[in-house]
């Protein structure tokens, strides 16, 4: 895949800590601080497609929902278009406000959760048009029939509700109703995850399709490698709340070139009974984000690691173009 070089998305040191509290019935007592995203920074490019990969907990859905402003940063920037996301997100003009928000769109995880129950296809698609205003009434009817074929499904879907279609199919639901904010940006988080290994690659195919026909840029969150190597450009790998590689998706498939990601690409199952594979088995588990290791927060759990891992914590250097690793391992390169 190729990529325009102008950014679209500019995330700067961007930081998210969580208060702990210590129940109480009268007061409460903060007892630690849980660090979700610790100083992450990237770009995203005009119509590309950039994936976040990583275990659980480690931040990737954190990460997405900063930058839509759906909950608050503890520090850092998002700009998009040059301009700051939160500051236009939390601008007191409702025009502004809302014209920021249909540029950014979000496709959830659960589409089944995230569709009312009780409201018609042909509703949830429209409510958009009934907040934003951006499209007049009379035209309600032919731009959700537009949509609904846009993404693979007809026109009488537009009259049933969600528990009468498959999970894919509510996919295909939540996919036009994020189009129909008209956006520029689109983060899709884990959007394939719930649904059967065929359906799976029938949406993925369908989000790319979308994505050459209307320009699109995605931010794709995922913990499934192999759907993230069909659908990005470029990935990053986050561990514990910060980002410790990130390249091209080929250059990182073909070399990976820290610890963490050399584990994650090695557990990736090969669909070949004759294809052995040595699988790196990292030892302990993952650290705690309310208290992560000082130094390296993987240097508990790195086959490379030494005394420097776990005084000095690496920096995300440019070790080959294009390709930025956080390692204090130089023979890693």
């Amino acid at each position: 895949m190729t990529a325009e070089t102008s950014n679209l998305i500019e995330v700067r040191n961007l930081v998210k800590y969580f208060p702990v509290y210590e129940p109480g019935i009268l007061t409460k007592r903060q007892t630690g601080i849980v660090h979700a995203v610790d100083d992450v920074t990237f770009n995203i490019r005009e119509k590309e497609t950039f994936a976040i990969v990583g275990e659980s907990g480690c931040g990737k859905t954190t990460t997405a929902r900063l930058l839509l402003n759906l909950i608050e940063p503890t520090g850092g920037t998002v700009l998009f278009h040059g301009e700051n996301v939160f500051e236009k997100l939390n601008s007191k003009n409702e025009k502004e406000r809302l014209a920021q928000r249909r540029k950014m769109q979000l496709i959830f995880q659960n589409p089944y959760g995230s569709l009312d129950p009780r409201m018609t296809v042909f509703d949830i698609i429209s409510e958009p048009f009934v907040i934003h205003r951006h499209v007049k009434r009379k035209q309600w009817k032919s731009r959700v029939y537009e949509l609904l074929n846009l993404v693979g499904l007809e026109e009488y879907h537009a009259e049933r509700y969600p528990h009468e279609f498959s999970g894919g199919q509510r996919q295909r639901i939540c996919i036009a109703r994020a189009l129909a904010m008209e956006p520029e940006f689109i983060v899709a988080d884990e959007p394939v995850s719930s649904l059967d290994v065929s359906i799976r690659a029938q949406i993925l195919n369908l989000l790319i399709s979308l994505q050459e026909k209307m320009g699109l840029t995605y931010l794709y969150i995922s913990h499934d490698l192999s759907s993230v190597r069909q659908i990005s450009h470029r990935v990053a790998v986050m561990y514990l709340g910060e980002i410790v590689e990130l390249a091209d998706t080929d250059e990182l498939f073909n070399n990976p070139l820290h610890g963490y990601t050399q584990a994650l690409i090695k557990a990736v199952p090969i669909p070949d009974p004759k294809t052995k594979t040595m699988r790196v088995i990292l030892p302990g588990e993952v650290p705690s984000p309310i208290n992560p290791p000082k130094g390296c927060r993987f240097h508990p759990r790195c086959l490379y690691a030494s005394e420097e891992c776990a005084k000095s914590a690496p920096k995300l250097q440019e070790l080959k173009p294009g390709h930025w690793v956080a390692c204090n391992k130089p023979y890693l390169q």
